[in-house]
């Protein structure tokens, strides 16, 4: 599978390099040159499979050969592993019309545990390859940056520095960010809104002078990853 950028001045990556990149280097979002498609019968195959086993069905056209359907397939158990509930993602009947597809199962309570719990775990993969470290710069106004710090937490080959609102996240999700005593974590909040927080990162990662520097990665939705695991 090839990615290239909506802004089309960026060289196209595999699923590996766009993992790892983030934002394109002509500011562009990394998108899949062409979308999978499934047939009537192979998805009707995946009906009954275990959370871990459909996540690596769906996700395999999108990685390519950058992983085997195993590794794949190990990587997503040892992820979706850490929720609470069997089911990872249980869909709970309310009654004859309603259902509610619960998302709160994970490590952290957020529903983006169930892109960063994988995404942590594809970038150690990665990194381990290239025996690179990655620094990655992320803004949240509560719950992405709770789910990428446990995700990352205690990795040797990423640093992560998460910026928050200062006054502006819930008691719990700061306390879940700000306690984390990981030396490869570092909290940062401003003054502002999460807004703000975000526009500083998106500098960041338009920054020649840092960029060249820095290998930056990204755990918010500007990395294709994240995106591929929550369609699930």
């Amino acid at each position: 599978m090839e990615y290239v950028s909506t802004r089309g001045n960026a060289p196209a990556l595999d699923f590996e390099g766009v993992t790892l990149a983030g934002l394109a280097s002509d500011g562009g979002l990394y998108v899949p040159r062409h979308w999978p498609r499934f047939s009537t019968e192979e998805i009707a195959a995946m009906a009954g499979l275990p959370y871990a086993q459909l996540a690596q069905k769906v996700m395999q056209p999108f990685v390519g050969d950058c992983l085997s359907e195993q590794r794949l397939l190990d990587l997503c158990e040892a992820a979706y592993g850490r929720f609470a509930h069997r089911a990872v993602t249980p869909l709970v009947q309310l009654d004859q019309q309603h259902w509610l597809l619960e998302l709160f199962h994970g490590p952290t309570l957020a529903f983006k545990d169930v892109a960063l719990q994988l995404l942590g775990l594809l970038f150690e993969e990665f990194l381990s390859r290239r025996d690179q470290h990655l620094t990655i710069v992320g803004a949240t106004s509560g719950d992405t940056g709770s789910a990428a710090i446990d995700a990352v937490a205690g990795r040797d080959r990423i640093d992560i520095f998460m910026l928050h609102p200062h006054g502006r996240v819930s008691d719990v999700q700061r306390r879940q960010m700000t306690t984390m005593l990981a030396p490869n974590v570092h909290n940062i909040a401003i003054e502002g809104t999460f807004d703000d927080a975000q526009a500083m990162v998106k500098r960041v990662f338009n920054d020649p002078q840092m960029t060249s520097r820095f290998a930056i990665g990204a755990v918010n939705s500007i990395n294709w990853a994240r995106l591929m695991a929550q369609v699930v």
